[in-house]
């Protein structure tokens, strides 16, 4: 009896670089089954140093460059590599991936699983028309469907009309292993002009981009420290991250008075270390699915402030493990940035609790698990 072969897995992406859906990938391609699984990685533009998470030695990365505009001129090559790589799954994720599904189709691969893991700026919430009419037209072409959130899997159902048959509902997972809280004394990252414990460090992680909207944090720590003058002895600000919104960022802190109270780190390989070195983690985004720095930041036992949007509520319980703001509301997260500033027993109490949620409910190997079952139904 011949043993069977390992299910060959195609991931296909818009690009493989530093984000939440591609550290999902990462953390499926380390930890699925060797013996059962082998796996290659396609983006459509570009693959940097990111690929270097990826433990294992025999995953093939391939950048097809793709320049502005549609992929339909890379159509013809992307049907050639399926064909060549022939594999029994094709994983695309997100609407810029969505339409190599057809082109999957076309090339006989067995199972193709879309995953749905959050929103464009263009089309917060789902709302645009048009792209609500290609996942529509795409439909027929996807074998099953992951949405990693609940609004997200409703959406799925009720304006996308997948039936609950061909979609799954798998959040996110972190690694309570590798983010957990810090010992003590904490310490400064490589690079970092702040002292943890002198100072108080209110951070956050992740691309500087509109859907992200980190311009709201640089405008709610300026309006803490318009209500609490005080506070400019302690709090400093701690921005993760890469992107175009830098330079607003920099300039909302510099007409405030306030630019070197902030740190701009750019991008950072060392985030587990960067979260244990704050006191309070902010997501300010403008619409999430499950996100993998808020995840990350709760396995670290950090309070955590949070616009209530997409996801999130499911994470954080508002007054409990966490304080939820309207999104854009900029004065409410000031407001709650001071409760955690001046209550230290109330953000310890809501840090133990992000801790707890983290290790209970969204531990890396029950998400691992779901995805090791879906890829592995026969087609």
């Amino acid at each position: 009896m011949t043993e069977a072969r390992p299910l060959h897995i195609v991931h296909f992406v818009y690009r493989f670089s530093i984000g939440g859906l591609e550290n999902v990938i990462v953390q499926l391609i380390n930890r699925l089954p060797v013996e059962r699984y082998r796996h290659t990685v396609v983006s459509l533009t570009t693959v940097d140093d990111f690929r270097h998470r990826v433990t294992r030695r025999d995953v093939e990365f391939i950048a097809l460059d793709k320049p502005e505009g549609h992929a339909v001129p890379l159509y013809g090559r992307i049907y050639a590599l399926l064909r060549r790589l022939r594999p029994d799954v094709l994983h695309s994720c997100n609407l810029a991936a969505l339409e190599v599904t057809p082109l999957g189709w076309l090339a006989r691969v067995p199972r193709r699983i879309h995953a749905e893991h959050g929103w464009d700026t263009h089309d917060l919430g789902g709302h645009n028309p048009r792209y609500r009419a290609l996942r529509k037209l795409y439909r027929p072409f996807v074998s099953h469907y992951v949405g990693v959130s609940k609004d997200i899997d409703d959406y799925l159902g009720q304006a996308i009309g997948v039936p609950s048959t061909r979609r799954s509902l798998i959040a996110n997972g972190v690694d309570t292993e590798w983010f957990a809280p810090a010992g003590e004394p904490r310490s400064a990252v490589p690079g970092c002009p702040f002292r943890p414990g002198e100072h108080w460090l209110i951070g956050t992680v992740g691309r500087l981009q509109s859907v992200k909207n980190q311009p709201a944090l640089a405008r709610a720590f300026v309006e803490l420290l318009r209500l609490h003058p005080r506070a400019a002895e302690r709090a400093r600000l701690v921005f993760v991250g890469e992107g175009p919104l830098a330079i607003e960022i920099d300039e909302i802190l510099r007409q405030a008075g306030l630019r070197d109270l902030a740190w701009l780190a750019g991008a950072r390989s060392d985030v587990p270390d960067v979260l244990r070195m704050l006191d309070c983690f902010v997501l300010p985004s403008l619409i999430e699915g499950t996100s993998c720095t808020l995840q990350e930041a709760m396995a670290c036992g950090l309070p955590i402030v949070a616009t209530a949007v997409g996801g999130t509520p499911e994470v954080i319980r508002d007054g409990t493990n966490g304080m939820l703001v309207p999104a854009q509301d900029d004065a409410a997260m000031a407001k709650a940035l001071a409760a955690y500033f001046d209550d230290e027993m109330l953000a310890r109490h809501h840090g133990s609790a992000a801790r707890a949620e983290a290790e209970q409910h969204h531990a890396l190997s029950a998400m691992v698990r779901r995805y090791d079952a879906l890829f592995a139904q026969p087609s």
